[in-house]
């Protein structure tokens, strides 16, 4: 190959390198074009939750329910300004958990041995969350009524609802063929679950916690305030669905 032909190879790789990055170029801004009045995809399109829809009990029966909201309503008493763990949906949330793939132990340790585990190592039951929540309700349930003349939790004045939390707490108020004091640490994490949890869940009824507290929720994106600290966001919260208002209302 003499000079000339080596030369005209360079310049035919030259332009086919540079035809290539122009044609990318090109592709790039086309597609650029594209998304720039709306997003290419759908929010949790690969693998969406599923909402917890709104109505009766699912997994508790209208004792345990009752129960469930008496105990979210002394862990997260209401205010003026924010609902407590009942009108927020805190018992709602429990109770879709435990009829779901939770309940059923999905993802958690189900073979034996059946040890205690440690803080690290999460659910070692062998009953499950479920199985738990039934027995512990129903030993709750006959624990307070043989103490208060057959009344349940629910029917309790406040003041006899605080001598029984706190005697859960302490472990000096027995559950018969259950850890008392193991329920009620369980029952107060998954109330504050529920409460703090994105609303697609059940609990933090118009998100309210998240109004509480500030938290702006599921926005897109923050890039704007990446670098502005101590300054409170003054958009109001968004959960995964988005919020009621932005969804057109049928007459």
């Amino acid at each position: 190959m003499d000079k000339n032909d080596s030369d005209r190879l360079y310049f035919h790789r030259r332009e086919l390198l540079a035809g290539a990055a122009y044609l990318m170029l090109g592709l790039s801004k086309a597609h650029a074009t594209i998304i720039v009045d709306h997003l290419p995809w759908t929010p949790n399109a690969g693998n969406p939750p599923a909402a917890a829809l709104p109505g009766p009990w699912v997994f508790f029966t209208v004792d345990e329910g009752s129960a469930m909201e008496a105990l979210a309503d002394c862990i997260i008493p209401p205010d003026p300004q924010t609902p407590g763990g009942k009108d927020s949906g805190s018992a709602v949330f429990i109770d879709r958990q435990l009829a779901g793939p939770y309940g059923r132990q999905d993802g958690l340790y189900v073979r034996p041995p059946f040890m205690k585990g440690t803080k690290s190592q999460g659910q070692q039951s062998e009953k499950g969350p479920a199985q738990e929540y039934r027995e512990g309700l129903a030993a709750f349930d006959r624990a307070c009524k043989a103490r208060f003349g057959g009344k349940a939790f629910a029917d309790l004045s406040d003041q006899d609802k605080d001598t029984v939390l706190k005697g859960l707490e302490s472990g000096d108020f027995k559950l018969d063929g259950t850890d008392g004091k193991a329920f009620f640490e369980q029952v107060i994490k998954d109330v504050q679950m529920g409460f703090f949890a994105d609303p697609i869940y059940g609990g933090n009824r118009d998100m309210v916690a998240w109004k509480m507290i500030g938290y702006p929720g599921s926005r897109y994106n923050y890039l704007d305030w990446v670098n502005r600290h101590n300054e409170r966001f003054p958009l109001p919260p968004v959960s995964m669905t988005g919020r009621a208002e932005w969804t057109p209302q049928t007459r």
